[in-house]
């Protein structure tokens, strides 16, 4: 039976909703930072479908969760992880009461500086890097650990705070996004307990919205206290098939929005893309040497493979060219 409702035709809704980009185009510029180029218009033009009331695309303020990598996605990640720096630090500290150390892989290297030596451990070593120093305290201790360190330490070659290297694009896309009803969220290979204590701060993104890989923690009474102890065993890793496990875990809702820069990130896009409605995947692509880096299927930081790009174009997927699309790279006081 049809319903005797009149229903809008689409040709109309349609052209209310290029009235509508159309009006945020000519409004106070959500995204300065970004050049007048396809890419910025294809996420105003996305946020515009799903957010006009009557639009076949419009999406309920609740489904309206974006998932973002953090690694080479809000941040830089050259020349390595950044969280790889810390435990480098931690390695150092901690090394007087680890005389094993001086012979032991990855830690040996880390000793003498020889950081091709670290990457040659390969993803396991620097896994049980991070899971030994960052173990052995409890989570509170962790945070201020990691609160500290963020304060102060500075990147090798920009000698920037590492807070200082986040993407200006991005942190207005954060923005731009919350002000239309999204809520944003980080789903990163990166260590949780790393992230959380500085995410609100710099990207206005609570540690109740950040997913990452975590390690082992187990319940104890110290001093008649209860605390969590960080034990030496990695727990989850949040990357490539692990991040839709860690969105279903985490969150209970698909995105509509997913942002990446590596094959790290495919399977989260994907996943993204396999809901219904209009759904929004974007890839940054590093391709600026002079104002960050370039780096792509070459690299073992921030992979960006042949393949990867190949189902981006098949796929329809948004691809972010640095050095095109973005007026500023990190924050203009910086």
């Amino acid at each position: 039976m049809k319903s005797s409702m009149s229903r809008t035709p689409p040709t109309v809704a349609l052209s209310s909703i290029a009235a509508l980009t159309a009006s945020l185009w000519c409004a106070a510029d959500p995204l300065p930072s970004w050049n007048d180029t396809a890419t910025k218009r294809a996420i105003i033009t996305f946020v515009g479908k799903v957010t006009t009331p009557g639009s076949p695309d419009f999406m309920p303020v609740p489904e309206r969760i974006a998932t973002f990598d953090n690694d080479g996605t809000l941040w830089s990640e050259q020349p390595m992880y950044f969280q790889l720096f810390f435990a480098l630090d931690r390695v150092k500290a901690l090394a007087p009461q680890h005389p094993e150390w001086q012979t032991k892989e990855p830690f040996a290297s880390v000793l003498k500086g020889d950081l091709k030596g670290v990457a040659a451990s390969g993803v396991n070593g620097m896994l049980e890097m991070v899971a030994t120093t960052h173990a052995g305290m409890t989570t509170t201790e962790f945070e201020t650990l990691v609160g500290n360190w963020i304060a102060t330490a500075r990147h090798p070659k920009t000698g920037k705070l590492y807070t200082e290297m986040v993407f200006q694009p991005m942190l207005e896309l954060l923005a731009y996004l919350r002000a239309n009803g999204f809520k944003t969220f980080i789903v990163s290979g990166g260590g949780i307990e790393f992230m959380r204590p500085w995410t609100e701060k710099v990207y206005g993104i609570p540690p109740e919205q950040v997913v990452g890989s975590s390690i082992k923690t187990k319940f104890e009474l110290r001093d008649g206290k209860p605390v969590l102890r960080r034990l030496p065993e990695v727990e989850f890793i949040d990357d490539k098939d692990g991040k839709p496990l860690g969105i279903n875990s985490h969150i209970g809702r698909r995105p509509i929005a997913a942002f990446g820069n590596s094959d790290g990130d495919r399977q989260m896009l994907e996943w993204t893309q396999a809901g219904d409605g209009a759904r929004l995947m974007v890839l940054v692509q590093h391709d600026d040497a002079t104002r960050e880096y370039a780096y792509g299927a070459d690299s073992h930081i921030g992979t960006f493979s042949d393949a990867l790009g190949k189902e981006a174009t098949q796929q329809g997927w948004t691809v972010i060219s640095m050095k095109n699309d973005w007026a500023r790279i990190y924050p203009a006081s910086n």
